[in-house]
């Protein structure tokens, strides 16, 4: 697919007032403007970012009840049951949510249901035959539960208290639980619905421990240090896609600070089978390497195995859980070559790639574990909103997925007579439907996205932050993009573009990457390393191109570092 290649071009003054407060190069200011920074004092804030800057939890809408209702529990010794999510997010926080209380002494546990068989969030089911039996007095929800209203219900009349903890897309009536933290709710006014549901929870442990400390809890032993648990919230944080930016960017650079301490023996076995270098893990090695392994474990098996690992204290039961998460992403891996292959096989076969703003696809015997997985990848190629569905005793069950600008939760919303159930978030969610509504509701959704952008916005852009010469590259302009992270969603890193480019030379490694040797022409003095992922390996290579994006960092190698582009897209070759 063409892309539309746009250079941003903010402010000249704001972009001057930045380089003046930080004392950086004019080019590291042009990205901080680039990235919605409106003046130096914000610019200094991400530039040194700390725990002390961030939004005060304590303004969160039910977060007041929520801990009350904690303390009464733990004070009481009442049973305490953590309900979570079983992907990364819903993973990270129930085990920060059980370690705290467990360390409080708490009578506490915790249950994450299964993807295929159980499905997303609580429900009834789970009142009468996981929380009545454990004689629980207690729910505690963790990134699910803000459309559990049935659930609660069962819960209210089994006199079992449910405390809902979520950063999902929220309906105008909640629950009627003890307390709904959702950051999300219309009349919460804390400024930090960006949030992922481990954040959430952990805005929830601080609010927790003031209570105990202003209860004289801590008289009898020492007070927890919440920035253990920050290792987590930026693995959960990441692997949800929210915007890493103000509180969310202080959590998970604080989080990967923590990680790269190697305090915790589950991450340090899972991070080490990776082959990722100890000290020097980035939010793309969570990104690509850690979450999809964690996240593995409840697409082919249980997301309890995930539990187990970060909740390891111990190196050999680590080492066993980090080998059994690999396998599992080995074998989610194979799933889910098969899926991607056969619809793009399909979609070639009926020559339709082109004839509709979306995709929509059901057959039976779809792992529904890596239908979200499998809709990113097809979204990726085809650059249009993507459902895909697995069709068993005639329910339709899946994921959708979209591209920027098109926000997918809105988009079901507005068809949603022709669902049984939905929820998510602007670029994801989840859906069920009756086999004998599909068709229909395929119509409907497409006019739902139709109405919702004009024919420019599916066309993917290439944003490029910054015109570049090679004689513009130096270690202080590196180190200083460096300082910018974590990059991700919200946060991306910094893309340049350098026009008129030759290639010295080039070689496959890998089976199926590019490394190149590159100079704009006219002056091969400055011999730039860099290097293309996942390329066609009998494709040859030009010898000239007009322009390339290429993000620029560190290849870090056995203690030593150098420059490296990483190409994302070619111009056309010169």
């Amino acid at each position: 697919m063409n892309a539309q290649w746009e250079i941003q071009r903010p402010d000249e003054g704001l972009v001057h007032s930045i380089k003046t407060a930080l004392n950086c190069t004019s080019i590291t200011a042009t990205v901080l403007a680039n990235r919605q920074i409106e003046s130096a004092e914000e610019a200094m804030s991400v530039w040194h970012p700390g725990l002390d800057q961030l939004r005060s939890p304590f303004s969160m809408k039910g977060i007041a009840e929520a801990v009350d209702r904690l303390h009464h529990a733990i004070t009481k010794k009442e049973r305490i049951l953590i309900f979570g999510d079983y992907d990364v997010d819903g993973i990270t926080g129930t085990v920060i949510s059980y370690e705290f209380l467990r360390n409080l002494g708490a009578d506490v546990s915790f249950y994450i249901p299964h993807r295929v068989l159980e499905g997303y969030g609580l429900r009834s089911s789970h009142i009468t035959e996981v929380a009545c039996p454990k004689k629980v007095n207690l729910i505690f929800t963790v990134d699910c539960g803000s459309s559990g209203h049935e659930a609660v219900a069962a819960a209210n009349n089994a006199g079992i208290d449910v405390i809902i903890t979520d950063h999902h897309n929220i309906s105008n009536h909640p629950p009627e639980a003890v307390a709904v933290v959702n950051p999300k709710q219309s009349d919460c006014t804390s400024g930090l619905k960006e949030l992922a549901g481990v954040g959430v929870a952990f805005c929830i442990l601080i609010c927790l421990r003031k209570k105990l400390r202003d209860a004289g809890f801590w008289k009898q032993g020492k007070e927890p240090n919440l920035k253990r648990y920050a290792d987590l919230v930026a693995l959960g944080t990441i692997a949800d896609m929210v915007p890493l930016k103000k509180d969310n960017r202080i959590l998970t650079k604080t989080g990967i600070d923590v990680i790269n301490e190697a305090l915790r023996p589950g991450l340090r076995a899972l991070i080490g089978s990776c082959g990722i270098t100890p000290g020097n893990l980035t939010a793309e090695d969570i990104a690509f390497k850690i979450a999809p392994r964690l996240n593995a474990a409840g697409r082919v098996n249980h997301a309890s195995e995930a539990v187990k690992l970060l909740l390891a204290s111990d190196r050999y039961t680590a080492e066993n859980q980090a080998r059994r998460l690999n396998e599992f992403n080995a074998e989610r891996q194979e799933i889910e070559k098969k899926i991607v292959d056969r619809i793009l096989s399909d979609i070639r076969d009926e020559g339709d790639e082109y004839s509709t703003n979306t995709i929509v696809r059901a057959e039976p015997g779809w792992h529904e574990g890596v239908l979200g997985i499998v809709a990113s990848k097809v979204m990726n190629r085809y650059y249009k909103p993507v459902i895909l569905l697995s069709i068993r005793d005639g329910i339709a069950i899946g994921s959708a997925r979209s591209i920027p600008g098109v926000d997918i939760y809105q988009a079901l919303s507005n068809c949603s007579s022709h669902l049984l159930s939905f929820g998510g978030h602007e670029s994801a969610a989840g859906l069920k439907l009756s086999i004998d509504s599909l068709e229909e509701f395929k119509a409907a959704f497409e006019t739902a996205v139709d109405n919702m952008c004009a024919e420019e916005d599916i066309v993917q852009k290439i944003i490029i932050d910054y015109e570049l010469f090679f004689a513009d590259i130096s270690p202080n302009l590196i180190t200083e993009l460096e300082t910018l992270q974590p990059f991700g969603t919200g946060n991306p890193a910094p893309l340049f573009m350098t026009a008129d480019v030759d290639v010295l030379s080039s070689k496959i490694v890998g089976d199926h990457h590019r490394t190149m040797f590159l100079s704009q022409k006219g002056d091969h003095r400055i011999r730039i390393p860099a290097i293309a992922f996942n390329v066609d390996p009998l494709t040859e290579c030009p010898a000239h191109f007009a322009r390339i994006a290429y993000y620029l960092q560190w290849n870090r190698w056995n203690g030593r570092k150098n420059t490296q582009l990483v190409i994302k897209a070619f111009g056309a070759p010169g």
